[in-house]
């Protein structure tokens, strides 16, 4: 609804613009209030611009959100695939102590070579899980370096923002200060 009435008044304002260019194009005396229309269509102009300007920064954030959602799923992903190959490792090994725990009476040397292979099986084991732990720490790292670059970004889009308001607002204050002079002329000229 704000944009409809948005709309509408974009469309008063314009109207009455092209109404003063007109009398401009005439050569006939400008009220204050022509004065100022002109004014106020040249800062809807400029925040139009703005607008613009900003909507084109939201859109672009958003796809940065939508790609680091992105490698956070495959990674996600990735963590799952190796959480089920850990899991299927798990339980052959457990299945081969087992097998083992029954031979014992049968055959010491047998299974003192067979508990050393599986040992040699769980400390390369452990390692891989050490090296996937890693591997993760090192993506969460690089994960946490591009949310902060993409903080760090919109902090200077931020600060480009305010500058260019601030820069806005002086031009108002110039475009006052000279509206302000042009009513003090045209007072000073009516006396």
């Amino acid at each position: 609804m704000s944009g409809e009435i948005s709309s509408i008044a974009y469309d008063a304002l314009k109207t009455a613009v092209e109404h003063t260019y007109g009398k401009i194009k005439e050569g006939k005396k400008l009220s204050t209030e022509d004065i100022f229309l002109l004014y106020l269509g040249t800062i809807v102009e400029e925040l139009k611009g703005a607008r613009t300007e900003i909507a084109r920064l939201e859109q672009k954030i958003d796809e940065v959100n939508k790609t680091l959602s992105q490698r956070i799923d495959e990674a996600n992903k990735r963590i799952d695939q190796v959480n089920i190959r850990i899991g299927e490792t798990t339980k052959m090994l457990l299945q081969k102590v087992d097998e083992t725990n029954k031979r014992i009476g049968e055959i010491n040397n047998v299974l003192s070579q067979r508990i050393d292979s599986t040992n040699k099986r769980i400390d390369e084991t452990n390692q891989r899980m050490v090296e996937m732990s890693q591997k993760m720490l090192e993506i969460f790292q690089e994960l946490n370096k591009r949310i902060d670059d993409t903080n760090r970004r919109i902090d200077e889009i931020t600060k480009t923002l305010v500058l260019k308001i601030d820069e806005t607002n002086k031009r108002i204050d110039a475009v006052y200060q000279l509206m302000l002079e042009i009513r003090q002329l045209l007072t000073s000229q009516r006396q």
